[in-house]
This record gives C-alpha cells, structure tokens and sequence, in this order.
C-alpha cells in the first residue's frame, strides 16, 4: 500500500556513482545499476537517511513523497540471500558491502570451539565506525559498548557480558569522539535501545568512553538504564556501577 512519508531521492546528475552511499544503507536498498546509485525498491528504504552523509556530492536527499510502505519482512529476506558484492559484466551493476568500509552487515547463529566454548557474538561488523546507526539488529536491544582493548584483558567476556547484547567497540583515545556521540545520539533516538552496558579498562584513556555514550545519551533526551563496568590490567572486574537517567 502507497503513503506519504520520507524516502530517499538520488539526483543522477550529481551521483557519479561512486558507491560511498551504499554501504551506509543496512537495509540494502540501494546499488550502484548502470553507473549510478538506485533505490532498489521503495520498500527497502526505511526514509532514516543514514546515507544522506556519505555522497561526496550531495545527490542525496530524503523527500517526502507517495511511496510503498517500509517492509522490514521483505527487507530481512533480502538480506538473507543478498550477496555482499557482485561483479557482472561490464561493470553494468556493482552491489556493496551492507555496513561499510568493506565490512558486510552480517547476523550470527552460535559457534562453539573445539573444547565446546560457546561464542555469544550474533552480528558483524562490531566497530562502531562501521556499525549504520539503524543496522536492524540494533532495535530493541540490550547494547554492550567496549573499548577494544577489554576483550584480550577480559577472558569471561562471552557468558559475562556478550550472551545476549548487541556488542559495538571503539577506541576513545584514537577515533573521532564527536563522531561516535553523534552516531549513539540516533542509536539512541531511533532504535529503542532497552538497556545500555558500558566496559573499560581502568587505564585513564578509556574514561572518555562512557563520556561519549552519557552525552549520547543526554543528546538523544533518552533515559536508558546504563552501566559503566571498569576492568583491571589483570582481567579483573574493578568495579560496577549503575548510571541515573539524566
């Protein structure tokens, strides 16, 4: 059924078909056909813009317009059998990775090692550079924010901390602060996040951290039960503890 509502609006006189966009959609509904950016289907765009940022030229725009209505069903079907790059002929149609930088936006069964180690990771990527801000498996979840040196120091990380989290990591001290509070700013604002945990190391570069994901947090207006977890050098949990809703 056709409504009113945002959609994506690509303007083929700007688009050199680059496909910096394309990643950026983890809906997968756009690709690069006959050397320019497509919407595949109106009903794979869900109208959020997480692409708008990514065109170099600025031919994206998200317009108001009838369109078929979001189908979240159809869009995880596609997902299933969507392959994370193809190269026909001619170089007529080009499909990119889901997630971006090359990492495609994947969900998980569980895995168990030879000794019978399970493994709780249910997604891919994990960085949260790489992570679009409305990658379906965020919604409704229960978010673990790691700063990436905690899973080499922490060796229960798995059955502590990952079963059943949706995991994101990054680095506060090399990567681009505002970067990453404005990307938990629409995680929070837009994917119904149920509960956010939080986990550092104790060494002072790591504070920033929890500092990026509370100004998230007070940006977004959202009050989401958070905990902050700080790990030792040794692997050891140093200390838990709740945040009030600010």
């Amino acid at each position: 059924m056709k409504v009113i509502r945002k959609i994506i609006q690509i303007d083929e006189d700007l688009c050199d078909g680059c496909g910096g966009c394309v990643p950026a959609c983890a809906e997968g509904a756009l690709e690069i056909v006959d050397g320019k950016a497509r919407v595949v289907a109106d009903i794979y765009c869900d109208g959020l813009g997480a692409c708008l940022g990514e065109c170099p030229r600025g031919a994206l725009a998200l317009v108001e317009r009838e369109a078929e209505e979001f189908d979240e069903h159809a869009v995880e079907e596609r997902l299933a059998v969507r392959p994370t790059a193809e190269a026909a002929p001619g170089g007529e149609r080009r499909v990119f990775p889901l997630a971006g930088e090359g990492c495609p936006s994947r969900r998980f069964v569980r895995a168990f090692d030879a000794g019978g180690e399970e493994s709780a990771l249910s997604h891919w990527p994990v960085q949260i550079r790489l992570v679009p801000a409305d990658a379906p498996y965020l919604r409704g979840a229960d978010l673990l924010v790691l700063a990436d040196c905690v899973p080499v120091a922490f060796p229960s990380l798995h059955r502590d901390f990952l079963r059943g989290r949706r995991v994101l990591i990054g680095c506060p001290k090399f990567d681009d602060r505002e970067a990453y509070v404005e990307k938990f700013t629409r995680i929070f604002r837009h994917a119904g996040i149920r509960s956010v945990t939080c986990v550092v190391m104790e060494v002072p570069c790591c504070a920033g951290l929890p500092q990026i994901v509370r100004e998230a947090l007070r940006r977004s207006g959202s009050r989401i039960p958070t905990e902050e977890v700080v790990i030792g050098v040794r692997g050891e949990i140093l200390e838990r503890r709740a945040v009030a809703a600010s």
